[in-house]
């Protein structure tokens, strides 16, 4: 119960904020669906609002960084280690994807025990 509360509650957070935050009429975030996660799908302006805002800095304030995992562009300038370990903020990510023309972020919210404990995931992606 906790998790479907989590969630909804997230999820609605990033997409009203990128709403409010003027991301435009032709922006929408997108809801994606799997099996162990759900998630959204930003639009660049919707990414630029959401990483400008106080929302990483909330979020961060809830889930461990331990439980969020960040999957990077191979050209990012973000250190990782060479486990893979991510030593940036949940806003690092976002900003950095935001920086770019056309960069852009997807944010998952996994099931309770799966993706070996991370509540939180975020990929970035850009041309």
């Amino acid at each position: 119960m906790r998790f479907a509360v989590f969630t909804a509650a997230v999820l609605a957070a990033f997409t009203t904020t990128a709403a409010l935050l003027g991301a435009g009429t032709a922006a929408a975030a997108e809801p994606i669906g799997q099996p162990d996660r759900i998630g959204v799908r930003l639009s660049h302006q919707e990414t630029a609002a959401i990483a400008d805002g106080p929302l990483p800095a909330l979020v961060s304030m809830l889930v461990p960084p331990n439980r969020i995992g960040a999957g990077l562009k191979s050209d990012t300038a973000i250190y990782h280690d060479s486990n893979g370990n991510v030593h940036a903020s949940l806003r690092q990510v976002m900003t950095e994807a935001a920086s770019h023309p056309d960069g852009t972020i997807t944010l998952y919210i996994n099931a309770p025990g799966t993706r070996d404990g991370r509540v939180l995931d975020i990929y970035q992606q850009w041309n």
